[in-house]
């Protein structure tokens, strides 16, 4: 299947999802328009598939939603749970956000040995397309850019959001869902405040190399017998 048939796939998909995302939060298409920083019209098609958001647009979307931002990559149910978010200028978010992605497209580009042309005629992009993409100056469509860091052999995940607030809202919101997935009774223990120091320990284990804790497995043996 080529680029531009699972682009346009994937489009249908997401577009989906965002219109179950937004029912689900009570949120209508002008609200979620201005929070992102489009027109009503190119929200609704967004919705309807004709069109893609960028992968900013997206982060910033399920921030103002306060949804699980891989939600738009599954099929899991749209937590009940709500937490407020802080006031942010997210339409500026998303603007920083697109220039950042640009350039780390370009860095994978660069890695990858490819010129912006071969991957024009690889992906089906213009060449013009592709350098206002990595300079910033459009919006990259979250599915031409899955596809073309496909082709770059990378991973769109890489590009999520980490340090930014929307970034770390996203790996609160991950690591949330994360624990929800731990057997009962491990969450149990987790939430007593008496085996803080249990974990603790685990912690600095988890950071030892593997000849140190053969090492404390060893003093451990020779403490025992």
């Amino acid at each position: 299947m080529s680029i531009q048939a699972q682009v346009s796939i994937r489009m249908k998909k997401l577009g989906v999802l965002i219109h179950d995302a937004r029912l689900a939060a009570r949120r209508s298409i002008p609200e979620c328009a201005e929070a992102i920083g489009v027109t009503s019209g190119v929200f609704r098609a967004y919705e309807a598939g004709h069109r893609a958001p960028s992968l900013p647009e997206m982060e910033v979307l399920a921030y103002f939603l306060d949804l699980p931002f891989r939600r738009f990559w599954s099929k899991e149910a749209v937590s009940d749970d709500t937490s407020p978010t802080e006031a942010l200028n997210l339409p500026v978010l998303v603007g920083v956000r697109q220039r950042m992605i640009g350039a780390l497209l370009r860095q994978a580009r660069l890695k990858a040995s490819i010129s912006p042309k071969a991957l024009s005629e690889q992906s089906g992009i213009s060449t013009s397309r592709i350098r206002a993409y990595e300079l910033g100056e459009r919006p990259i469509p979250l599915p031409e850019l899955e596809g073309l860091m496909s082709l770059l052999n990378g991973q769109v995940e890489s590009l999520f959001d980490q340090t930014g607030p929307v970034g770390q809202w996203l790996s609160q919101q991950q690591a949330i869902q994360d624990f929800k997935k731990l057997p009962p009774e491990l969450q149990d223990f987790v939430c007593k405040p008496v085996n803080r120091p249990y974990l603790d320990l685990a912690l600095k284990l988890s950071e030892l190399s593997t000849e140190k804790l053969r090492a404390v497995a060893e003093n451990l043996l020779d403490i025992t017998f």
